[in-house]
């Protein structure tokens, strides 16, 4: 999946304004030395562990340069128009902080790719459900301003960044895109979903596969912290 996503990206990587980073976070399968193999142009940074999403993806950030700095998840499948659309929404709309698109799965049905968070019980039956669907929808048809954008696909402008600050690390899996959102907003920043670009998302549900795995632990830590942190118990 990281090969194919990277494939996807290849049009962008040409570009002399773009840089592309690879964040590992501890794999076994030999993820560094193909990608280093097939796209030599890639800033490749190895976590000698899995320390969760937030940490790795703030070691992404951290080295990151540009204007906007875009999250992708492995399983997704990018194309320059759904990127270059996001951007130009960005630049065209000072006060959207964070965007986000459609995410389609392979098989083209619509996922939920926006969110008002719910309360904390509902949240957590909602984590720890069998449900394989990605939460398909029928999105709206025109932009609009939700209260956060999954993590999967988030177009994130610097200046937010230097404001907000890195993503929290106390969080490990789940919802660090959410608590990003929310800290952004508090900072005057809008979330905005673009319904009129698309990129692929092959959802996964990785906290599901086993409920009494220690990432479906984590998981539900990393919910409890949220909910705490921003005061959203009911």
């Amino acid at each position: 999946m990281t090969l194919r996503c990277l494939d996807s990206l290849k049009g962008i990587m040409e570009r002399g304004d773009t840089e592309v980073i690879l964040v590992d976070n501890g794999s076994t399968d030999g993820t560094c030395r193909a990608v280093g193999a097939k796209f030599p142009c890639v800033m490749i940074i190895r976590n000698g562990e899995n320390r969760g999403v937030a940490y790795a993806r703030n070691r992404g950030l951290e080295r990151s340069c540009g204007d906007y700095v875009l999250i992708l998840d492995n399983d997704t499948v990018a194309n320059a128009e759904a990127i270059d659309g996001m951007i130009g929404y960005m630049e065209s709309t000072p006060g959207v902080g964070i965007c986000g698109c459609r995410l389609v799965g392979d098989g083209g049905e619509v996922q939920q790719s926006y969110k008002a968070f719910p309360g904390l019980v509902k949240k957590i039956r909602n984590a720890l459900s069998r449900n394989k669907s990605g939460n398909a929808v029928d999105p709206p048809g025109e932009v609009c301003f939700p209260e956060y954008v999954i993590g999967a696909c988030q177009l994130i402008r610097r200046k937010v960044v230097e404001q907000v600050g890195l993503l929290d690390e106390a969080i490990f899996y789940g919802p660090e895109d959410a608590d990003y959102c929310i800290r952004a907003r508090s900072k005057g920043w809008e979330t905005a979903y673009l319904p009129q670009f698309t990129i692929v998302h092959s959802w996964r549900r990785a906290s599901s596969r086993n409920l009494f795995s220690r990432l479906s632990w984590l998981h539900v830590c990393g919910l409890l912290h949220f909910y705490v942190k921003h005061r959203r118990i009911v």
